[in-house]
């Protein structure tokens, strides 16, 4: 067999998982990162009285997500993947109602027609024998039609226009069936955080003669002389594959020679929006019914005139316990808006304020005094936008270039993105890029 020299770039799952194939094949391999620790989107952080991290951007895994669970196999540690089972609810008509398969179900605020309505629709996506007809006609549409208007305008349309904001009714039905499809009741999570798994997998590859090398952004990929080559801290390297995890703007900012293709034309119109999280470490409980996941309604685009500025509530020590962040009672505050929007120019503060009076919605008896600290995390690229017909416009993992193959969240359509399918498309490219 042929040692190969085999460059990545970015060192988040779907880097790590590539560079985990890669090694496994017995090819010389080398991640850049721009970042100075491993993780990407899934990255953690940890303040001085805790013994886990916490996630940036609030995860979890679903227990049939068998590539993340597999690669943990193949690692040693699926044993320190825990699934507990926490409360998820919407917000509605001024109460917290619970949302998962539950026998509060029989008591949500709807007529019985609706709800026997609504349960007959989430089966029929449930045990649909494939996605592809969902991509053909929008969620806004479908599920108006099939599902009823009094079930869609009080729990799903809210949800739409929370996280794709304006172009709520452009978004295809196989997005929800993506979403309905994959939820399970138990919600994993690694043992000491998400950041735990993924430095435990940076440890192992680097074990297997991996380098993986942090804090340097890549300046420019070439593939002059018939191979692709890699430019970073101004040093220009050549491999015999190279592998970006990147976004669709990164990729063709680095890679110049794509841009004029039909390739990078695919890449430029793909459509994405960012996603932010303030981060409150309390003194006290917030949601007084033990929820972890409380959706928020949003009844319009314009942030500024919606009962709550801000999509998601998730009280995370409502799901992991508190004694693993010193007493904390952690509350994210999460939301997806385009890149442009004043939610990533306003300050850390600012954006908290923003934010703190919906609290006081959902607990009148939230006070300033009850946050110990607080931290603010923003993305740009953190959740495409798909559209109708989208798998026909959709990249390869295979670019016209010699030797350069691209692999990101963009291209795991019709699945959500999240750590599960980072490590399939990773470990997807890699056995693409090697011609198994």
């Amino acid at each position: 067999m042929t040692k190969l020299q085999i460059g990545i770039i970015g060192a988040g799952a779907a880097g790590l998982a590539a560079a985990w194939e890669f090694a496994d094949a017995g090819h010389e391999v080398t991640v850049y990162e721009a970042a100075d620790r491993v993780g990407g989107l899934a990255a953690g952080f940890k303040d001085r009285n805790w013994d886990w991290t916490l996630e940036k951007f609030y995860h979890h895994w679903f227990a049939n997500d068998h590539d993340i669970l597999t690669l943990a196999e193949e690692m040693g540690v699926r044993d320190k993947i825990i699934f507990p089972r926490p409360k998820t609810s919407y917000w509605v008509d001024g109460r917290i109602v619970r949302s998962e398969i539950s026998p509060s179900a029989l008591f949500l605020p709807l007529s019985l027609p609706a709800i026997l309505r609504m349960a007959v629709a989430g089966m029929a996506i449930k045990f649909a024998p494939s996605w592809q007809p969902f991509e053909r006609v929008t969620a806004d549409a479908w599920m108006r039609r099939w599902m009823g208007a009094e079930a869609y305008e009080k729990f799903f349309k809210p949800l739409l226009i929370g996280k794709f904001g304006a172009l709520y009714d452009q978004a295809p039905m196989s997005f929800m069936w993506a979403r309905i499809v994959k939820r399970t009741l138990k919600l994993g999570t690694y043992q000491g955080g998400f950041q735990a798994f993924l430095d435990e997998l940076a440890r192992q590859l680097r074990g297997r003669g991996v380098a993986i090398l942090l804090g340097g952004p890549v300046e420019r990929i070439d593939c002059s002389g018939g191979k692709p080559a890699i430019q970073a801290g101004g040093e220009r390297r050549s491999f015999d594959r190279v592998l970006s995890t990147t976004s669709p703007t990164l990729l063709l900012r680095m890679a110049e020679d794509l841009r004029t293709t039909a390739y990078g034309e695919k890449a430029a119109a793909l459509k994405s929006i960012g996603g932010l999280c303030v981060v409150l470490a309390l003194k006290r409980p917030l949601m007084p019914d033990d929820t972890y996941w409380l959706n928020l309604p949003a009844t319009t685009a314009d942030k500024t005139k919606r009962a709550f500025p801000f999509l998601a509530l998730v009280e995370h020590t409502n799901y992991i316990s508190r004694e693993h962040y010193g007493g904390d009672h952690i509350v994210y505050c999460g939301d997806y808006a385009p890149p442009d929007h004043e939610y990533f120019q306003l300050g850390g503060d600012q954006l908290m304020e923003r934010f703190l009076p919906a609290l006081k919605k959902i607990n009148p008896a939230f006070q300033r005094e009850w946050i110990r600290k607080r931290w603010v995390w923003r993305a740009p690229y953190a959740q495409p936008v798909p559209e109708l017909n989208h798998s026909r416009k959709l990249p390869g993992i295979k670019t016209p270039l010699p030797g350069l193959y691209w692999a990101s969240m963009s291209q795991v359509y019709p699945w959500d993105r999240g750590t599960n399918y980072a490590v399939e498309i990773g470990r997807r490219a890699a056995r693409l890029a090697l011609g198994i």
